[in-house]
């Protein structure tokens, strides 16, 4: 055997074990970010602000303008890119005038799961960020080459041309560690609202949205003109005819129905959408209230996309300005929305318990509590006179016996 042919098979040999070697040193037993994929409520909240601050049709082409970008809302939107186009999940801070990435994505083996684990650093570069250092588990990158994995990152997520489109936009990046801000400097380009758009509604999610849509129009079409339809009637048939698709599809019909009950069209945040039949305006009523139904959909659309803790949190949100507003604070339109947060859980996870239920006809009764003896149109004295805080005896008191309701029935056991 001459040389050439034992250093051929002493390479085949050697190539597994220095495969071996590397999954050993990068692939490690504990993820460096470990989360939930819920979106908080306080960073829902934050983009709110923030889009009423800087809403595209206030702006002009070419406008110069700065934004105040919470941490916790770019924390919230790199755990939610993590989640769904790498499978993992992310986090981002703000220290000592840098931004911190990380990244823990899951390696799924025989020996069980392992993670890749990625943290990067972010500073300002001349107004640009630019990562400065990085690491693949415990070992140090080069921060040029951390540069091209992450822009191999973001090809392969399909999001070359939405950052190209913003890197044409931003002038100047600044981390306030003060403040816990990301300072942007941009030039306003309508290109980045379409960009936006894109990137919070994939081109899958059109397409179930289109589908619900169009099967609610169905569904309503004959009940013009009705004074109030039960939401179960809808709702059922709704999720029956979607469901079964995908949870992607069942979450799409929620938003849809969401958009219906609160007034809105998703024509507003989807062009696309305008050119959908629209369905008729029907008021629905969950055991004979009409507000209830809004909130019980409304936080069934939220769970279902953000998470039941968002859902919850913004509803005693609402609540409460509801309170200082003058409509009132009401427990049962608290129940419906933990109801809601429920069933927009169950229908996320493409629950087989739902998906078994919906096979008969549900009632407004399969959906939510019964709403009797739960006070209502509280104002804000009396609320403060009666239950005084959200973590008073007597407010506790009421929130356990609407999760004493709630778990009594059979879909939320």
């Amino acid at each position: 055997m001459n040389r050439r042919r034992v250093r051929g098979w002493l390479l085949l040999l050697l190539l597994p074990l220095a495969v071996l070697s590397s999954w050993l040193l990068i692939a490690e037993r504990q993820p460096l970010v470990s989360r939930s994929e819920s979106i908080a409520a306080s960073s829902i909240a934050d983009a709110r602000q923030l889009l009423a601050s800087h809403h595209p049709s206030r702006l002009q082409r070419g406008e110069e303008r700065t934004a105040l970008i919470p941490a916790g809302l770019i924390d919230t939107a790199t755990n939610h890119f993590a989640s769904r186009s790498l499978g993992g999940r992310g986090a981002f801070v703000v220290a000592d005038g840098c931004g911190e990435l990380r990244l823990s994505v899951p390696l799924h083996a025989l020996s069980g799961t392992r993670y890749l684990n990625l943290s990067a650093v972010v500073a300002a570069a001349d107004g640009r960020p630019r990562i400065a250092a990085a690491s693949l588990a415990a070992l140090p990158v080069p921060a040029w080459l951390a540069e091209v994995i992450a822009g191999t990152v973001i090809r392969v997520a399909g999001m070359a041309e939405q950052w190209q489109v913003a890197e044409r936009a931003i002038r100047r990046v600044d981390f306030d560690a003060g403040s816990g801000n990301v300072v942007v400097h941009y030039v306003w380009q309508p290109e980045l609202l379409e960009q936006a758009r894109s990137l919070a509604i994939t081109p899958a999610d059109t397409a179930s949205l289109r589908t619900a849509q169009t099967a609610l129009a169905g569904l309503l079409d004959h009940r013009a003109g009705a004074a109030s339809v039960p939401l179960a009637q809808v709702l059922t048939p709704l999720l029956r005819s979607c469901i079964d698709r995908s949870p992607r599809c069942g979450r799409a019909a929620l938003l849809v129905l969401a958009a219906h009950v609160s007034g809105n069209s998703l024509g507003q945040v989807l062009p696309d959408a305008r050119r959908w039949p629209r369905p008729r305006r029907v008021k629905l009523s969950l055991h004979g209230r009409h507000d209830s139904a809004q909130h019980f959909v409304v936080s069934a659309a939220l769970a279902a996309w953000a998470g039941e803790p968002a859902a919850n949190a913004i509803g005693l949100d609402k609540e409460m300005r509801d309170a200082r507003g003058g409509s009132g604070f009401s427990f049962a339109d608290l129940a419906a929305d933990r109801a809601g947060s429920r069933f927009g859980e169950l229908v996320a996870a493409g629950s087989p318990r739902l998906q078994v239920a919906l096979q008969q006809p549900l009632s407004d009764g399969d959906l939510a509590p019964s709403l009797t003896g739960l006070p209502e149109g509280l104002s804000a004295a009396e609320l403060e006179r009666r239950f005084a805080a959200s973590d008073s005896v007597n407010y506790r008191q009421m929130t356990a016996e609407i999760e004493r309701r709630l778990g009594a029935m059979s879909l939320y056991r």
